[in-house]
């Protein structure tokens, strides 16, 4: 096999898109996406963020949303992306984007993304925000049996090679199932 080098870049797949949503001192909703985040263990997400009215936000609220990406919402999950709430301060509503306030967190939900972490701020240091997952929650329309159902939910991944947004591929496995063939 023969490799092409890249360098040293945060070049890897897949990468979900995540929105991220809070309250600014006002109680006005802003979302903002980041593509550099996962979780990190059982009750706790880490996002790579710059400076932005979100990391404003969080000092001041103490508390976020990290919605899902959807293929059906491309469009306005870019636009938080690439606009400034600092500039543009109501790019929430511009985006056509609709607040509920979680139940939870002192933090706006997006209702037109399905699933969402209710996080509580834990740190934010050297870029590296930290979150508290207090609650998930996902709206009814893509919980199936009890489960949320990523066919329903259409979530999207950013390719960072090519700048792109793909959605979820057909099923190719069972995880903690097709491994034990090989035991």
């Amino acid at each position: 096999m023969s490799r092409v080098n890249f360098g040293a870049k945060p070049l890897m797949y897949p990468q979900p898109v995540l929105i991220i949503a809070t309250y600014d001192e006002n109680g006005v909703p802003n979302a903002m996406n980041a593509a550099w985040g996962i979780t990190t263990d059982f009750k706790e997400i880490s996002i790579s963020l710059s400076e932005h009215k979100t990391t404003d936000n969080l000092a001041k609220r103490g508390a976020f949303t990290v919605s899902l990406a959807t293929e059906e919402q491309v469009i306005p999950s870019d636009y938080v992306g690439i606009e400034s709430g600092r500039k543009v301060p109501d790019k929430f509503e511009k985006a056509g984007f609709h607040a509920t306030k979680s139940e939870f967190v002192d933090a706006p939900l997006i209702d037109e993304l399905p699933v969402a972490l209710e996080c509580k701020v834990k740190s934010f240091e050297d870029g590296i925000l930290v979150g508290e997952i207090v609650n998930v929650s996902a709206d009814e329309s893509v919980v199936t049996d009890g489960v949320v159902d990523v066919t329903k939910v259409k979530p999207i991944s950013f390719d960072p090679f090519g700048n792109a947004y793909y959605g979820i591929g057909k099923k190719v496995g069972n995880a903690f199932k097709d491994g034990t063939k090989l035991k």
